[in-house]
């Protein structure tokens, strides 16, 4: 009698042990992405405040789209950042900031987690969407990154629309170049208005692509860490993708979307875990955020700004944006 109670109670606390890892389960897909760190103030008009929340939405419910009819990580990372691209409200193709010269120098990147393929361009003055650009590079050549005249030579051998340098202006940027010009012509502003999107599909592969219009009064062929592959944006199927957003030259110097995965396969870590590390204990205080994903489709978001425009979305129903600390969130209603 005495053993058949130890055996019925191994059992039960076996059961015990295991039925809260089944309660979990990891997601067919899904999406994380950000318009930048250094959003607007809390005290910004509800108008302006609305504008991005819907702007987050529109990038968000078509790269839900995307993976949910079957799309991989790779489309959904391109297409939802041409939604940016061709948005005048976040610092990327229409609405890049301004160099020091009163130009446009746009920089993309992309890389495939499941065979680490990765593709990048800086510099670019003609192409209206970069990241478009920064795939062919990782699709149709053995290079990673072609920056300047190599980019835009490159880009005559695509089929991809090219516009006039001018195209991506705005009156708000160029306000904001005439102003800071005004103040200092030596001092670069610390923009972060760089987007990015990191997707897992249902294949189980990871993706992550970053773009940006760089630094207003940027000088000298100025490039930041959004088309370094290892700074800014990082994708492994085996622990996770990473898309950055900051300081630049900080993101550079630690090599911070890598760190996120080598902190996940070394320590152990979770994505939300080496996310924080690497935001909160190697930079600064203000100098960015990131946004992650992990293999199983758990999404990581980590800033040290006031504020880091982002939203997730997964097969299981997550659907939520948000500018501040809290997310705004609404079940996804199309189905899984």
């Amino acid at each position: 009698m005495r053993s058949m109670l130890i055996v019925s109670l191994f059992v039960f606390v076996l059961g015990c042990g295991t039925s809260g890892q089944h309660r979990w389960q990891p997601a067919r897909w899904s999406i994380a992405l950000h318009g930048g760190a250094g959003a607007i103030a809390k005290d910004a008009p509800q108008e302006l405040q609305l504008a991005y929340q819907e702007a987050l939405e529109r990038a968000l419910t078509l790269g839900a789209d995307v993976l949910r009819t079957g799309g991989t990580s790779l489309d959904a990372v391109e297409q939802v950042i041409r939604v940016f691209e061709d948005d005048p409200m976040f610092n990327c193709g229409r609405g890049a900031v301004f160099n020091n010269e009163g130009k446009h120098e746009l920089d993309a990147s992309i890389m495939d987690g499941e065979t680490l393929a990765c593709g990048a361009v800086t510099g670019v003055v003609t192409v209206k969407h970069p990241i478009s650009l920064a795939r062919k590079v990782m699709t149709d050549t053995r290079h990673v990154l072609f920056s300047g005249v190599g980019a835009e030579h490159f880009a005559d051998q695509t089929s991809l629309e090219r516009v006039e340098n001018s195209y991506f202006s705005t009156e708000l940027r160029r306000q904001q170049w005439l102003e800071r010009r005004a103040r200092s012509s030596l001092v670069p502003a610390q923009d972060r208005g760089t987007v990015g999107v990191v997707a897992l599909d249902s294949a189980g592969h990871l993706a992550a692509g970053t773009s940006t219009g760089g630094l207003t009064l940027k000088r000298w062929g100025r490039v930041g860490d959004s088309p370094i592959i290892g700074a800014g944006t990082y994708a492994d199927d085996r622990t996770c993708a990473v898309s950055c957003t900051g300081t630049g030259e900080e993101f550079i110097r630690h090599a911070i979307a890598y760190s996120v995965s080598a902190r996940m396969a070394l320590a152990r870590k979770t994505v939300q875990e080496a996310s924080d590390h690497a935001i909160h204990e190697v930079l600064q205080p203000d100098d960015g955020g990131l946004v992650a994903l992990d293999r199983y489709g758990r999404a990581a978001f980590s800033f040290s700004t006031a504020g880091m425009y982002r939203g997730a979305a997964d097969s299981k129903g997550r659907f939520e944006v948000g500018i501040h600390e809290t997310m705004i969130g609404a079940s996804l209603a199309a189905g899984p």
